[in-house]
């Protein structure tokens, strides 16, 4: 008779678990929150619940620091986490971001109102829409449910194995999905774009999955290191390695849906365009950085560990990507109308610059991943600060308390249903007339934007700056960091075309910037003739008629305080990193260190 093996309960070292946990733990406490506290001190709870689990998870981080450099990493819960410099320096990152833009998810504004539908799941147009937004109800669920993000994104960048890596992807990918779906206004174009983004992250995690039970096929393990070891052994398999190749790629295909990089990428503008605006740049920043960290261990690990013949292949397919996501975000961004739809363009753009940062992966040497964990602080910090001043550049309707939609939006394709886009009972009144509206997301709606509030546009500009890579921003040293890399490992003609496509971006970028500050408003009439608009140049005088009266209908509303905090610190870290990079870099390098 034979007698089972004796099961042997891991080791488990709680105190490298504490960031995660606390995050995780404090959104288990926000659920509670919302089934014992009453309405009326929910949300002050809520808020207060999730900035301090951020920042206690940033402060355990900071303290484990040191402990983790001198170990060069340690191994949890049976290698399933490996906390290693690399993954604590990403948790850092995606910790900083998550607490940005939580600043920005918890602001009201001076409208009193914040970004999320009052009952995400009423029919958009209905009258019970309509009584829930006049009583001022608050959707609070929203919180927890970032909180949940942020503890996959934690995960992510430092799971030991592929099924853990799969399970953190769910576990931040679900809240995401919930999150797009609760606009404020435009409730269609929410929906329709959480729908989107569902249906297209059920396919990219059903090729992941299937491509971690062809890995598993080959080494018969799912840990990372030990499908290394059964590579560089040659795995006891003859005529094998292509099948480890053939799961690599497709377990690199759901990373890369994630990060966003062509031809994976055709959620990201109508998800960046439907979400609230808050839940954007959450998105962007944070999924980003956690995504790449995933991305990163996967290639440096497993990739590099491939035969000579195969990881040739494997650079080529990802020069492949590297190219066509770099054209896509740069050409395509060129002819956007809608600052959300172009922001997305340029995330997908930098996507491409970041992936050029890993093409010598093979290499080992370091400075790739130093440049991707200086470039993900960088555009994160950037990120987070252009979508947070996205959010306080409003419409207005004509008349207080008027439920009509804009024809223009109508005509220029923002998206939205009567009832739903405009105002309505419960909207304040704008302080020159009218009531507040939704943000106005078409570029002729920023035009004298500069004028108007020039600290805003100032800030608003910065950003723009750093995203297009020039000197004395944090954006300047990312791409130099990243192409450099390239460079290091002989792909200079890879970072030619990054240079290429930056260079072709700049063009968009600094668009917004001359409509800021240069261009006049539309609405301008000297002598009762109208000013043609630059966006419709030639387009006849219904068509300036038509711009003219959407950029009357915009006006900057006051932050209730942690909108400006955000800002504030997105810009100063901007320029810091932009002009004393060096401390950062040096912090960067040292997290460029695995524990396989």
């Amino acid at each position: 008779m034979s007698t089972a093996a004796a099961f042997v309960a891991p080791t488990i070292d709680w105190a490298y678990l504490v960031p995660v946990i606390v995050v995780l733990g404090a959104g288990v406490l926000g659920v509670l929150v919302e089934a014992f506290v009453p309405d009326r001190h929910r949300r002050a709870v809520q808020v207060v619940l999730a900035l301090g689990a951020l920042v206690g998870a940033l402060a355990t981080i900071v303290l484990l620091w040191d402990d983790v450099q001198e170990l060069n990493g340690i191994q949890v819960l049976g290698g399933s986490l490996v906390i290693d410099p690399f993954g604590l320096a990403l948790q850092g990152i995606v910790v900083v971001l998550a607490l940005l833009a939580t600043l920005v998810i918890a602001d009201r504004t001076s409208t009193g109102q914040d970004a999320f539908a009052p009952t995400a799941a009423a029919v958009p147009g209905s009258a019970y829409e309509d009584l829930a937004r006049r009583r001022g109800l608050e959707q609070t669920e929203v919180f927890p449910l970032v909180l949940f993000a942020v503890g996959g994104m934690m995960i992510f960048p430092a799971t030991g194995d592929l099924l853990t890596m799969f399970v953190a992807l769910e576990v931040l990918s679900l809240p995401l999905y919930v999150l797009t779906a609760l606009a404020r206004r435009r409730r269609l174009l929410s929906q329709e774009a959480s729908f989107k983004y569902f249906l297209l992250g059920a396919f990219a995690s059903a090729i992941f999955i299937f491509g971690v039970a062809l890995v598993y096929g080959f080494a018969g393990s799912v840990r990372l290191a030990e499908v290394r070891a059964a590579l560089l052994n040659g795995g006891g398999l003859d005529g094998m390695t292509g099948l480890v190749l053939l799961g690599l790629v497709m377990v690199l295909a759901g990373l890369l849906f994630k990060i966003g990089a062509a031809p994976f990428h055709s959620w990201t503008p109508d998800v960046y365009q439907g979400a609230p605006t808050p839940i954007t740049g959450f998105m962007a920043a944070c999924t980003k950085a956690a995504a790449f960290g995933a991305l990163v261990r996967v290639l440096y690990l497993i990739g590099s560990a491939l035969p000579q013949d195969l990881q040739e292949k494997l650079v080529v397919a990802l020069w492949v990507v590297a190219i066509l996501t770099m054209v896509v975000g740069s050409v395509i961004g060129v002819i956007q109308t809608d600052m959300k739809r172009l922001l997305a363009y340029s995330s997908i753009a930098h996507a491409g610059f970041l992936l050029v940062a890993l093409v010598g992966f093979g290499e080992l040497s370091g400075f790739g991943v130093r440049a991707v964990v200086f470039y993900l602080l960088a555009y994160g910090l950037a990120t987070v600060g252009a979508f947070a001043v996205v959010t306080l550049v409003r419409e207005r309707s004509p008349q207080p308390q008027a439920a009509v939609e804009s024809p223009v939006l109508a005509a220029v394709g923002a998206g939205g249903t009567a009832g739903s886009a405009a105002g309505g009972a419960g909207d304040l009144p704008a302080p020159d007339g009218g009531a507040i509206l939704g943000e106005a997301t078409h570029l002729t709606e920023w035009a004298g934007l500069g004028k108007r509030s020039p600290w805003l546009a100032g800030a608003f500009a910065l950003f723009l700056l750093s995203m297009a890579g020039i000197p004395l921003t944090a954006g300047f040293i990312a791409k130099f960091t990243a192409f450099g890399a390239a460079v290091a490992v002989g792909a200079w003609p890879l970072a030619l075309i990054g240079v290429l496509a930056s260079a072709v971006s700049v063009f968009f970028y600094v668009r917004i910037i001359v409509l800021m500050f240069f261009t006049p408003s539309p609405s301008s009439v000297a002598g009762g003739v109208e000013q043609e608009s630059p966006e419709n140049a030639g387009g006849g005088p219904a068509a300036t008629s038509a711009v003219a009266a959407l950029a009357t209908r915009v006006t900057v509303v006051r932050s209730e305080g942690f909108t400006t905090v955000a800002i504030v610190i997105c810009v100063t870290g901007v320029v810091l990193l932009g002009v004393l990079p060096s401390s950062v870099l040096d912090l960067a390098l040292e997290a460029a260190k695995f524990r396989p």
